[in-house]
């Protein structure tokens, strides 16, 4: 099984962890893929954001200036601001580098989901050779809605409403076929607001368009050590995604090599429990399947 999921640098200022942002030293990739070797895996995916790219400022734009809450539009700008220092071109030339050394990894992308800009994004990063995209909703307009700066908007909003608003870009974000993976599908749980039962009626559109449009889900173990406490996606979720034919791939969304592959016999479990009995995995943007097994 594969880590389809993984980052080569943490969110934020630099610490001094790990090489500086953009820069990928004789061994860090090959860490990566050694931990999760050692855990099982068979391979693994990079998926570096998009938004962290500065090649991505021109075709993503400010899409917070138009957030009618200051607060967040402020919070937003500032957060992108401190967090775009990749290249990626850098990034593409490193990864495809560790594929002709004959490691056993992929070349993805986490498609930071913006209805307005989704077909240009497809357009701009139809020339690069990825393997796959994986897409994700991180913002509700300008609100970084998994972000815990700001989780305080959940109350000023009211969760009900925030989940509607999430979900709702996340089918447009299913339906739009721009990706091939829906990456955390219910991240809106992140930072522990829960309605008082699965909200099915808002799962549903989210089923249907990953199913229509033949969109894969991942099965990501990053929630676990989250506020969130539990898988991505809700066991709900992932049977409903399951009962329509929707695939999936093994995530952990790792940002340190010690986090690749992490807790995987648990994203098994999870899969198998919903009826699951394989995953996909993808070259070229073409899907191919293989079984799902548990840990050796």
């Amino acid at each position: 099984m594969g880590d389809h999921h993984v980052h080569l640098h943490p969110h934020g200022p630099y610490t001094g962890e790990g090489p500086p942002p953009g820069e990928y030293p004789p061994g860090h990739l090959e860490a990566y893929v050694e931990t999760a070797l050692a855990r099982g895996a068979d391979e693994v995916g990079f998926t570096e954001h998009l938004y962290r790219c500065v090649e991505s400022a021109e075709v993503l734009g400010a899409f917070w200036a138009t957030e009618p809450r200051e607060d967040l539009a402020r919070q937003a700008e500032a957060f992108v601001r401190e967090d775009r220092t990749l290249s990626l071109e850098r990034y593409v030339d490193a990864v495809v580098a560790a594929k002709d050394r004959g490691l056993p990894v992929l070349l993805g992308l986490e498609v930071d989901f913006f209805p307005e800009t989704i077909e240009a994004v497809t357009a701009f990063l139809e020339p690069y050779p990825f393997d796959f995209l994986i897409g994700s909703v991180h913002w509700v307009g300008g609100w970084s809605i998994d972000h815990g700066d700001v989780a305080w908007e959940f109350e000023r909003r009211g969760v009900r409403r925030a989940y509607e608003e999430y979900f709702a870009l996340e089918r447009e974000l299913a339906a739009s076929g721009a990706v091939d993976v829906l990456a955390h599908v219910d991240v809106v749980k992140k930072q522990g607001h829960r309605l008082p039962e699965p909200p099915v009626d808002l799962y549903r559109p989210v089923v249907e368009a990953a199913a229509a449009t033949g969109t894969a889900v991942e099965v990501s173990t990053a929630g676990l050590h989250q506020p969130a406490g539990e898988l991505y996606p809700h066991p709900t979720f992932l049977r409903m995604f399951r009962e329509a034919g929707v695939e999936i791939t093994l995530a952990s969304d790792a940002h340190r090599p010690e986090d690749a592959a992490r807790d995987r016999a648990l994203a098994v479990a999870a899969a198998k429990e919903a009826g699951y009995h394989r995953r996909v995995t993808f070259e070229q943007r073409r899907r191919r399947f293989r079984p799902l097994e548990d840990e050796p």
